[in-house]
């Protein structure tokens, strides 16, 4: 459990992270090496089962803590995440205060949710287990995703919900369920986030973002998005190796 990463997340710290998709061990082991502050390990639209989820945290090691978008708003995937090691959840399409909660109360162990105790890696294999259990529910992340229009819709309401540490702002599904697919620019996809960002900022709740450069998610920076993910594991592979084909068939 990476407790320094959580509070820097709740303190409002830059924390620069790419996303990771294949199953690759070496491929997470490689970006853990690079210095990125966090992972996130995408279990909705990457085929990660959770065997692949454990693989990935012990490749990024104990000195980078990673984040596990899990595939819904379920407890048992959320379980899985957390006892396989990792510092907290990601949770898609949370669209109102009562998703919100279930997530929280999924993440957490009693008396503050219903978080099912078992022993597993999180636990040190049973070497670490009350140790881990007596810092759990202080030292998760919990991130939930706003990216439809009914998120939006309830925002104010969803950032009351105790245990929410961040929001993690979804443009494309956003535009997507407001009939404006790709369309993250389109005045109406804008003036959504800035509500989100708006309200999340007055209840102090951290926000973040995926962009695929430095320069995408440069505005969200300069908005005080702290929750920053790069890239992806696919898309940094293929721009690398596309900008290399191209720079040597120019050779004359």
């Amino acid at each position: 459990m990476n407790h320094n990463f959580v509070k820097r997340l709740r303190t409002g710290d830059r924390l620069i992270g790419t996303i990771i998709t294949l199953d690759s061990s070496a491929a997470a082991e490689l970006l853990a090496g690079v210095g990125f502050d966090w992972l996130f390990i995408d279990a909705e639209h990457g085929p990660l089962s959770p065997a692949d989820i454990q693989h990935t945290l012990q490749a990024a090691g104990p000195a980078t803590p990673c984040l596990v978008r899990v595939a819904t708003n379920d407890m048992i995937n959320i379980k899985k995440a957390l006892d396989a090691g990792a510092a907290g959840i990601i949770v898609p399409m949370v669209n109102t205060a009562e998703k919100a909660e279930e997530v929280v109360s999924s993440a957490k162990y009693a008396p503050l949710g219903t978080r099912g105790v078992g022993i597993s890696r999180a636990h040190g294999y049973g070497l670490k287990f009350q140790e881990y259990l007596d810092n759990a529910n202080e030292g998760t992340a919990v991130v939930i995703q706003a990216e439809h229009i009914q998120a939006v819709e309830n925002i104010a309401a969803i950032v009351q919900v105790a245990g929410i540490d961040a929001v993690f702002v979804g443009p494309y599904d956003l535009s997507a369920s407001m009939g404006l697919i790709g369309q993250v620019t389109h005045p109406q996809v804008v003036a959504a986030i800035d509500h989100v960002t708006a309200v999340c900022q007055e209840a102090n709740i951290r926000l973040g973002i995926f962009a695929v450069s430095a320069t995408a998610v440069q505005p969200y920076i300069e908005r005080g998005y702290t929750l920053i993910a790069a890239a992806s594991d696919t898309l940094l592979l293929a721009q690398s190796s596309a900008q290399l084909l191209s720079e040597i068939s120019k050779i004359p």
